[in-house]
């Protein structure tokens, strides 16, 4: 049994439970305590500074009894004296009984004549120290002066801190003693039964995992009528509800497995790979910089008269086959697409997976994306659909049909970019910085069916591309750029 006492008592410290309740135990035990002596704090100060103040007055009432005919300005030397002889006194003021200064001496209190007669005691914070100025009681001789006298509160704070502490030491004791019983009758009554069923829990848990027959329960063998045995019965339904339930629970995993693949397929079919398991590992924002990377912009340019005169429905298919067609050279060329807006398309080289030949992989697939445009040369449209009809048109127009040729732009840059994910919804794979502006400038301030490049480019393409300076551009927010005609590639003849 003595053995038993410390290892229970062991137990029960390191009990979560136990700890929280002796903590609030404590804390409760403590707050009761400030709440008396924050009061009783105030008193203590109050009574220190009653005494001081009935101190000096019958110091001052052995002046005027010692000195009984003296002139106001002899009274006050005798309270200038009285300065010198105790160090705690800084300093006053003699009024007389009408409010005239008679004079003052050392620091002059803060306290006023006027305030004095409401206000006994002034608490003052001066770049010396903390001070208190006092009024001190009149005496029968003393009808015709008032006195304030400034103390150094030092003393007081001391002694009212001594205080503290030792009503502190006090409530540590009861704190400490109160709290200890605590723990003691609740290791016995409450934790140890808790620990047990925690045990049990354990060992149910691991039975339920390894498909082990139910294990010999501690909670089984307890007959209790309080609350305590009824979560213990509890915790025994529990049990069989949850051995009943595992074969379901294993059904929902195996249907969860399923849904997770497609979920990660549907997710590949949106991200990078890379990407994508970054996004399902870390869960905080993915931005990773890459110092050379090459950026194309490409733009329907006769979009929006398209758009008018297309029903909504065919203006998507068009879109669909034009863009599909751009994401086969996309995997062809081992790009990445970024993301469309409305007519505009947008490939980056070199990212997210690095590579040495990303400006050439992309001139490729400029090059291509006009060749496939062609295939999309003309689009029908009866003349009655087309916005633009003329109201003189004749019957025999409008039977026939309208053609309208379609035509891109592009913009090639390169230069760092940062890539990544961000928010919390509709995630998607994006650039950002000085290089990819530049590369919408590119397709923006080009011309349609040409692929203007910035001069970065053509430092890279002009061995194995031809190119045409177009001359000096007024690029907005760039201000004078160089940019180049990317016109074809040179045969493997040419050096």
């Amino acid at each position: 049994m003595k053995s038993l006492l410390p290892i229970g008592i062991t137990r029960c410290l390191n009990a979560r439970l136990s700890r929280r309740i002796a903590f609030w135990v404590a804390t409760s035990i403590v707050v009761i305590e400030l709440i008396i002596l924050v009061p009783s704090v105030y008193r203590r100060r109050q009574e220190l500074l009653s005494k001081l103040q009935h101190l000096t007055s019958q110091k001052i009432a052995w002046i005027v009894a010692t000195y009984p005919h003296q002139t106001p300005e002899d009274f006050l030397k005798q309270l200038q004296n009285l300065h010198y002889m105790n160090s705690d006194i800084m300093g006053g003021s003699l009024y007389s009984s009408d409010g005239q200064l008679i004079g003052s001496f050392g620091e002059t209190p803060a306290l006023s004549y006027p305030e004095a007669r409401d206000v006994q005691i002034l608490y003052v914070n001066t770049p010396e120290g903390d001070r208190y100025d006092l009024t001190c009681d009149t005496f029968p001789r003393l009808d015709d002066y008032l006195i304030i006298l400034r103390y150094d509160a030092s003393p007081i704070h001391r002694e009212v801190w001594y205080f503290i502490v030792r009503i502190a030491g006090l409530v540590l004791i009861i704190s400490v003693f109160v709290t200890g019983a605590t723990m003691v009758v609740l290791n016995y009554l409450v934790i140890l039964p808790i620990l047990n069923l925690r045990q049990d829990l354990i060992n149910a848990g691991s039975a339920i995992a390894n498909h082990r027959l139910p294990p010999h329960f501690y909670a089984a063998s307890v007959e209790s009528r309080d609350e305590l045995g009824d979560v213990i019965r509890a915790f025994m339904q529990m049990y069989h509800q949850i051995s009943e339930a595992i074969a379901q629970q294993k059904q929902a995993e195996e249907a969860l497995r399923q849904e997770k693949e497609k979920s990660d397929e549907l997710l590949l079919n949106i991200l990078p790979e890379t990407i994508a398991y970054q996004l399902k590992n870390t869960h905080t924002c993915i931005a990773d910089r890459f110092e050379n990377a090459t950026i194309l912009f490409a733009d329907i340019t006769n979009f929006t008269e398209l758009a008018s005169q297309l029903t909504p429905t065919e203006l998507v298919d068009l879109l669909n086959q034009l863009f599909s067609a751009f994401d086969r050279l996309t995997d062809k060329y081992g790009l990445e697409k970024i993301k469309t807006i409305g007519d505009a398309y947008m490939v980056v080289g070199g990212i997210p997976n690095p590579r040495d030949d990303h400006p050439q992989a992309v001139a490729d697939m400029a090059i291509e994306m006009q060749q496939v445009v062609q295939q999309f040369h003309c689009v029908s449209l009866p003349v009655a659909e087309a916005s633009g009809l003329a109201e003189g048109s004749t019957d025999d127009h409008k039977q026939g049909e309208i053609s309208h040729q379609l035509n891109i732009r592009i913009g090639i840059n390169m230069g760092p970019v940062v890539a990544g994910v961000i928010g919390l919804k509709k995630f998607t794979y994006d650039l950002w910085g000085d290089a990819v502006n530049t590369a919408s400038r590119m397709e923006s301030q080009g011309e349609p069916g040409k692929i203007q490049v910035s001069q970065t480019v053509y430092w890279h393409l002009k061995q194995q591309y031809i190119l045409e300076k177009r001359g000096v551009v007024s690029v907005k927010g760039k201000g004078n750029m160089t940019t180049y005609w990317l016109i074809g590639k040179r045969s493997k003849s040419v050096d």
